[in-house]
């Protein structure tokens, strides 16, 4: 049969369609859905908070023992907003996109200030602290107090699209709004934590990116994606822009064991981390280490360069190694510190600064 005429002859979901998908979704789920993870089996609102943060465009198995150690050195919403920040970037350090820790850590002390110490469970509640958008706030809301509302993260927007047959950029303003009104059209109010469960689990073990594993779907009999042949055409590509490249040199300042580290602005890449100093890529090292630091180098050595991919451009490294003639006296325009290398597991450092740091 020509594809236009297979394209024609399934319909749009209907209501019957929406009205049999939870059930559906709630049966594979108790069968075969995912039940052992560390923030399941609790209803404490702060550890699945902290799981749905920590999700966010990272992987399962890089969270868990990320996870474990917040919630053996945090375990509560009071702790963590007692703690200092570079505590608290130190324990994420690595698991990149930091914005997040800073506004888990902001959200801990409104909620102490706000709630007394107790983490909310309601949606409303939810959506009003820092880091926290419509499908967050709805995915702790189910899971800590079995509010029935949509969620809407990466995984489900793919199961979604191809289910119900929308295609175009799933992150923009008009696909994500018939996204949400298919998302809110199968909400069912009964069964609320195996059913959005399931739809995590659903688009992170069978919906795949590429090959999903459709015979074993349990959903697999309506899918408009399946049944038109549209598999890999949904849910559509994001429009491409060109990858932008920075090149800097990073300072590589050792002295007596220490190493000269230089804190971040609270916002952009690496907010808040403790990081090494920079240099423009074509700066001569010791010209910028005396300008910016009045630091008098008496050896440099140039140390192998790097990539790092951020979500919009490349960051090109040169980095240099350089002992100074070592002073106590740093500048004062600029927060810094000298670091004994044999701390270097337990400070705030982005994970290429710290890998760097490690291979000297």
């Amino acid at each position: 049969m020509p594809r236009a005429a297979r394209k024609n002859a399934v319909p749009a979901p209907n209501e019957r369609t929406r009205e049999s998908f939870p059930p559906r979704i709630v049966r594979w789920q108790r069968e075969h859905g995912r039940s052992n993870l560390p923030w399941q089996a609790t209803r404490d609102a702060y550890r699945i908070w902290l799981s749905e943060i920590m999700l966010q465009q990272t992987q399962v198995s890089t969270v868990i023992p990320y996870f474990e150690r917040f919630v053996a050195r945090f375990p509560d919403a009071r702790a963590l907003a007692d703690a200092d920040e570079d505590a608290v970037m130190a324990l994420w350090s690595g698991l990149g996109y930091y914005a997040r820790a800073r506004n888990l850590h902001r959200a801990a002390r409104e909620v102490v200030d706000r709630f007394g110490g107790v983490f909310p469970k309601r949606f409303d509640d939810l959506v009003t602290l820092p880091g926290i958008g419509r499908s967050t706030a709805s995915a702790i809301a189910a899971f800590a107090s079995g509010e029935a509302r949509p969620i809407l993260d990466g995984n489900v927007r793919r199961v979604l699209a191809r289910h119900a047959g929308v295609p175009g950029d799933p992150t923009s303003a008009a696909v994500q709004q018939a996204l949400w009104s298919e998302a809110e059209a199968r909400m069912a109010p009964v069964d609320v934590e195996a059913y959005t469960q399931g739809m995590m689990d659903l688009g992170a073990t069978v919906c795949l990116p590429r090959r999903p594993l459709c015979l074993i779907c349990p959903v697999n009999a309506d899918c408009i994606a399946r049944l038109e042949d549209r598999i890999d055409e949904l849910p559509g590509r994001k429009v491409r822009t060109t990858t932008r490249r920075k090149r800097i040199a990073m300072l590589v300042v050792v002295a007596r064991g220490e190493v000269l580290l230089e804190k971040r602005p609270p916002s952009g890449i690496w907010g808040g981390l403790w990081s090494l100093p920079e240099a423009s890529a074509d700066a001569k090292p010791e010209q910028a280490l005396r300008a910016d630091w009045g630091l008098e180098a008496t050896r440099i050595e140039p140390l192998a360069p790097f990539e790092h991919a951020f979500t919009h451009y490349t960051l090109e490294v040169v980095p240099w190694r350089i002992e100074p003639r070592r002073t106590t006296r740093l500048a004062e325009s600029r927060p810094a510190m000298w670091l004994p290398l044999t701390d270097l597991a337990g400070a705030a450092l982005p994970s290429p600064v710290r890998k760097l740091l490690q291979n000297l």
